[in-house]
C-alpha cells in the first residue's frame, strides 16, 4: 500500500516513516496535494499547537483536501495532532476550527493534581470492537501532550487512558483511525499496531 505522510512543516516526520516501513507500507512525504497523487492513505502525524498544525496545513494547500479525502471516505491515520485535529476545536487555540468530524473540544489536562503535559509510557485500554488491533502487544504506548478531547462518541470511541480520569485516546471509524498518542515511539507495540491498523483502513 502507498501512503503518504503529510509534511506540513511541522516536526521531524522520520521517526513516523520509518515506522510505517516496518509496518509494510511504501512511504513517501507529501508537501503539496500533487505530491499525493496515486496514495492509498494519507497519515497526519504532528508536534506542536492545534492552531500551528491546522495554519501549516493551508499554507501548503492541503487543509481543504484532507477534508475531502475524509469526506469521501479515503483511508486516513492520524498521529497525536493528526488525532487531535478530527475535533470542532481547542482550548489550545480559540477561533481555530478543526476538521469537525468528530463533536466536541479539546482540552487541557487539569495540572491541580497531576503534572502536565503527560509524559511517558501509559497503558491504553481498547474498546471491545477494536481489540483485534491491540492484539500482540502489551497496550502501553508512549504519550507527550498537554490536551486530550473531553469525549469521542461510542462508534468513534476505540480506545482509552487514564490520567486524571479516562480520556479518548483513539478512534476508529470506517477507514478511518487516529491515536493521540504515538505508535512510532512505542516500539513492537506501535509496529503491531500501525499494521493492523494500515490494514484494516486500507485492505477492504
Amino acid at each position: 500500500m502507498k501512503v503518504a505522510v503529510l509534511d506540513y512543516g511541522r516536526g521531524n516526520l522520520r521517526s513516523v516513516e520509518r515506522a510505517l516501513a516496518r509496518a509494510g507500507a511504501d512511504v513517501a512525504c507529501a508537501e503539496t496535494k500533487a505530491g499525493l497523487a496515486g496514495a492509498d492513505c494519507l497519515v497526519v502525524p504532528g508536534q506542536g499547537s492545534f492552531g500551528d498544525a491546522i495554519q501549516g496545513l493551508q499554507e501548503r494547500g492541503l487543509w481543504d483536501h484532507l477534508k475531502n479525502w475524509i469526506g469521501e471516505g479515503q483511508p486516513y491515520l492520524g498521529i497525536c495532532l493528526g488525532f487531535q485535529i478530527l475535533w470542532e476545536a481547542s482550548e489550545e487555540a480559540p477561533g481555530a476550527e478543526g476538521l469537525r468530524v468528530i463533536p466536541g473540544t479539546v482540552r487541557k489536562f487539569d495540572s491541580s493534581n497531576q503534572k502536565v503535559p503527560l509524559i511517558g509510557w501509559c497503558e491504553v485500554k481498547p474498546t471491545p470492537r477494536t481489540a483485534e488491533l491491540f492484539a500482540g502487544g502489551d497496550r502501553y504506548f508512549y504519550h507527550v501532550h498537554s490536551y486530550r478531547p473531553e469525549k469521542a462518541p461510542v462508534d468513534w470511541l476505540a480506545c482509552e487512558t487514564e490520567y486524571g480520569g479516562w480520556f479518548p485516546s483513539g478512534v476508529s471509524k470506517g477507514r478511518l483511525a487516529a491515536f493521540q498518542f504515538h505508535p512510532e515511539k512505542s516500539q513492537d507495540s506501535g509496529i503491531s499496531l500501525l499494521q493492523k491498523v494500515l490494514q484494516k483502513i486500507c485492505l477492504v
